[in-house]
């Protein structure tokens, strides 16, 4: 049977089931898909490195604290590795830590992070259930664009993070973010709505918009719960049958 969980959004916020941006708070019961274990899916991926031989958790996470692959780690304070249920159904991809991150080391903190975890909510996917990363696992100086170098340094460490994990899904957040690891140039609007598949080993991937930017534009939050939903049912297409 489904399950229900419930939330708190404000009154004046665009759709019922997003954050709330101030205003009264009402209570809205929201229907989630039944749980599954990802485990009986495919495992395309399962015991290959993809650039990192055949890491471990904790060999993998070492790894990146010793980085130097290129210039931006002289002027980090921590490596932003990943958080989260590493045996999750869902796995959140983003662009590259920012300020707030870099100090905290530890990916989507701060006001986009607040935005990112009531977005899970709403669709019954709390933030401790999903495994979050980024494409960079340090920051950009002055929170720039990843350069394609610096991209090509992180993904065998990204790679080896989907290995291990195995999602059933994957929603990544922003252009940047798509680009990368669907490896097009492609603009977010072509990217958004379609089913895609990540390169490698064929896990269903969907993009939205990320919570920064939705932070500056929130008349797209529309856009990003139909997005929310669309991913929803990728999600449950791929569920074995209970």
């Amino acid at each position: 049977m489904p399950k229900e969980v419930r939330a708190f959004v404000a009154e004046d916020t665009p759709h019922p089931n997003l954050p709330p941006q101030g205003g009264k708070e009402q209570e809205v019961v929201l229907t989630t898909i039944p749980s599954f274990s990802p485990s009986s899916l495919p495992s395309p991926l399962a015991g290959e490195g993809l650039g990192m031989g055949g890491y471990s958790w904790q060999e993998l996470r070492a790894a990146v604290q010793s980085c130097t692959r290129c210039e931006i780690s002289k002027a980090r304070t921590h490596t932003v590795f990943g958080t989260g249920n590493q045996q999750a159904a869902w796995m959140v991809i983003g662009e590259a830590p920012g300020a707030e991150e870099d100090r905290q080391g530890e990916p989507f903190v701060g006001k986009a992070g607040q935005l990112l975890n009531n977005m899970l909510l709403a669709i019954g996917m709390p933030r401790e259930t999903v495994y979050i990363a980024n494409i960079l696992k340090c920051r950009p100086p002055n929170n720039r664009d990843p350069k394609p170098d610096e991209a090509a340094h992180c993904r065998g460490y990204l790679e080896r993070q989907i290995a291990l994990v195995n999602p059933a899904l994957i929603l990544v957040v922003g252009r940047i973010a798509a680009q990368n690891l669907l490896q097009t140039d492609a603009p977010l609007a072509r990217l958004r709505g379609k089913e895609h598949r990540a390169p490698l080993n064929g896990i269903p991937v969907v993009v939205t918009y990320h919570p920064a930017y939705l932070l500056r534009q929130p008349a797209d939050k529309r856009k990003a719960w139909q997005d929310l939903l669309f991913a929803r049912e990728v999600f449950a297409r791929h569920a074995p049958a209970p």
